[in-house]
């Protein structure tokens, strides 16, 4: 018998880019622009983004003979250029290891923008943790600056 357990945690992250809020925005919400720094895993198979309140984003994928990591969400809220609100799910191959509620926050801050993301979640059966979780948002947060600035995404 699996033995079931719970973590609960929240996170903030603030990240200053140079850009304006649209361009900000806009790098969450077209699906060209999102997969190139949302990227996902080596070998992400599987890639869509239907970004309207209610709509879905999927990516799923793993290395070559290894586990599959599969993120479903769900868009809550949507205000352009100022807030996204969403749900979302992630597994390991079939089991689920999280179900988490994030908001993102745009603003303008001097002659850049402000952005900042806060996730609460549940972390599943010691699957996945906190720690790596906040970790791994750090540096999506971080391809998300390098793609403002026109430079290549670093895989993760």
């Amino acid at each position: 018998m699996t033995t079931r357990s719970t973590e609960h945690a929240s996170f903030a992250i603030e990240r200053m880019y140079e850009a304006e809020p649209e361009r900000v925005f806009a790098a969450w919400a077209d699906q060209t622009a999102k997969a190139r720094w949302f990227g996902g895993p080596d070998g992400e198979t599987e890639y869509e983004l239907d970004f309207r309140i209610g709509g879905r984003e999927l990516s799923r994928g793993g290395e070559p003979g290894g586990p599959v990591y599969t993120y479903e969400a769900v868009y809550r809220d949507i205000v352009p250029n100022e807030r996204i609100v969403y749900t979302y799910d992630m597994y390991l191959d079939e089991a689920r290891i999280s179900v988490s509620v994030t908001t993102v926050e745009i603003a303008a801050a001097g002659d850049g923008t402000r952005l900042t993301f806060t996730e609460h979640g549940v972390f599943l059966d010691g699957l996945d943790s906190p720690a790596l979780r906040e970790e791994g948002t750090g540096h999506l947060l971080d391809g998300l600056g390098a793609d403002l600035r026109g430079e290549p995404v670093a895989g993760w």
